[in-house]
Formats: C-alpha cells, sequence, structure tokens
C-alpha cells in the first residue's frame, strides 16, 4: 500500500520546487524530504526526479506519479471534508421500493428536494429480492419491501401498512361475486398474492385467482389500472397505486368490509450507520406514508 505521506511529500516538493522549501512547510528536515522521495521511488521501482545541482526537473515517470498524486490527495480531501460535515440536509440517498410505496413516495421526497437543494434521491421501483440483493450489494441506503427479508445481513423493521383494494370499472361499485366471475381479472406481477389475501377474507366463494378469466396483465405499476378504466375486469391493488392513478372518474375503489393490509418493512444493512441526512428522509417517508 502506498504511503500517502510520501505522496504529500511528492506534490510539495513539485511545488515549491526546492528541497529546503518542503521541508519547512512541511516542518520536517531536508535529509527527511529526501529520503521519502527515495521511499516513493523504491516503490514504484522508477526514478521519478532528474537531480540536477539543488534543482531537478520530473522524469516521464515522475510526472505519472505527480499527476495521479495530485487526484489521489484531492479525493482524500474531499471524502475527509464530507466525513467531518455530515450536513443533514445535502447529500446523496439511494432508495428502493415496490412500485406502489415509490407512487407514493417520489413525489413526495421531490418536494423534500425542492426544500434542501443539496439533497440528491435515486429512487428505484423494484421487486422485493431484487431490492434485498442491491443492498446486499451496496447499490442502496435504503429499501423498503412488502415481507421481512431473507437475508441474514440485513435488518428489517416494520415500517407503515397499507390497504389492499379491490378496483373494478366505475359502473361497478359494490361489486357482487357473480360481478367479478362475468368481469374477469387484471393480473400484474403480485396479482394472485393480493387477491388471494383480499378476496378470500371477503367472498367465501373465493379459492384462488384463475377462478376468474384472465382479462389482461401489466408488469408496469402506472398501467395495471388502464384496462380496468377501460371496463374489461378488475383487479386488486395496494391503495398508494389506485391513489395514484390519473382517472379515478373510472374506476371504483371498494374497500371491502373485512380490510386487509399489507405491511411495509423498511430493509438496511445491519450494522451500517447512515449519514445524518437519513434521519430527516426517514421521518419524511414515515410521515407520507400514515397520511390519509
Amino acid at each position: 500500500m502506498i504511503n500517502i505521506d510520501w505522496l504529500q511529500t511528492y506534490c510539495t516538493l513539485i511545488e515549491t520546487g526546492h528541497f529546503t522549501r518542503t521541508a519547512e512547510k512541511l516542518a520536517m528536515t531536508q535529509p527527511g524530504v529526501s529520503q521519502q522521495i527515495r521511499k516513493l521511488e523504491h516503490y514504484y521501482q522508477q526514478t521519478l526526479l532528474q537531480r540536477e545541482g539543488k534543482s531537478f526537473t520530473l522524469t516521464e515517470a515522475g510526472n505519472q506519479v505527480y499527476l495521479q498524486a495530485q487526484q489521489t490527495l484531492a479525493q482524500l480531501n474531499q471524502l475527509e471534508l464530507s466525513l467531518k460535515q455530515d450536513d443533514p440536509h445535502a447529500g446523496l440517498c439511494r432508495i428502493a421500493s415496490p412500485g406502489s410505496v415509490g407512487l407514493k413516495l417520489y413525489p413526495n421526497l421531490l418536494d423534500l428536494q425542492a426544500k434542501y437543494p443539496d439533497l440528491v434521491f435515486d429512487y428505484k421501483f423494484a421487486p422485493n429480492a431484487s431490492i434485498e440483493q442491491m443492498l446486499a450489494d451496496r447499490q442502496l441506503d435504503l429499501g423498503f419491501i412488502t415481507r421481512p427479508s431473507t437475508l441474514s445481513e440485513l435488518a428489517t423493521q416494520a415500517f407503515a401498512e397499507e390497504a389492499l383494494v379491490l378496483v373494478t370499472p366505475a359502473r361497478y361499485n359494490n361489486a357482487s361475486w357473480q360481478d367479478l366471475l362475468d368481469l374477469g381479472y387484471v393480473d400484474h406481477p403480485d396479482g394472485a398474492h393480493h387477491s388471494q389475501l383480499l378476496l378470500s377474507a371477503n367472498y367465501p366463494e373465493f379459492e384462488q385467482s384463475s377462478q376468474f378469466k384472465l382479462r389482461g396483465f401489466s408488469n408496469q405499476i402506472s398501467l395495471i389500472l388502464e384496462p380496468v378504466a377501460m371496463g374489461l375486469g378488475f383487479t386488486v391493488l395496494p391503495a398508494h397505486a389506485v391513489a395514484a392513478f390519473a382517472k379515478p372518474e373510472l374506476i371504483a375503489a371498494s374497500h371491502l368490509a373485512n380490510p386487509v393490509s399489507e405491511t411495509i418493512y423498511l430493509v438496511q444493512r445491519r450494522y451500517h450507520r447512515l449519514a445524518s441526512r437519513f434521519k430527516l428522509v426517514t421521518d419524511n417517508m414515515q410521515q407520507c406514508l400514515v397520511q390519509k
């Protein structure tokens, strides 16, 4: 591993152009400066300086080392400054969630960024397993999933609840079992799971989603309700996805006699201490998800 002090001494020497001034600037002895330069040359197995009496010029290798050393020292300095500052209103926040939660959270986070412009949000929409893997691979800071994590390196906590909603074309408000059979089901990646949870709790006749005619499928959260709005079928979706639909007058969102909700879990790397900005962001997201 390269010694950072050697690089600092080397860059200072190049910038002052003199061993004595370098020693004075770094509170070193002149032999100490010379020793560090020799150690740097030994490390790279290259002559870095062409000495000419008390002056010197850079060799080709010396110039390459100087340019890279400048960049390395600047990056380390920037890192040190950012760690010391830990501004609670600035920095990158990498977050992911399933689609419905994201439709609720992302616009709210943009409002927060408008208030604190130095906050930056990298927000991904993804299924549970992908979110877990991105966290384990250090590609995210925080994630939301709809079940406890299966990975031991991740910590999970219940964060909020999201109701499941039966969605039919507008003319089918308070749909009967026969209405659902006549309409048929508009499916999506979590369709079987969501219908099992909600319909089994409210329709004694329900056994599985295959009882309904398949009327379509979409994996785009913002498009699942389009065929429902056109009268082509019904579906079951989390409430935030329904609330975000742009044509609410064309659908009927039914909160049934026996409500069913999914728990939304906050997940992050176990034992990983997040920067102070995540306190602001997490509080904001929790407040957003409990709003009706």
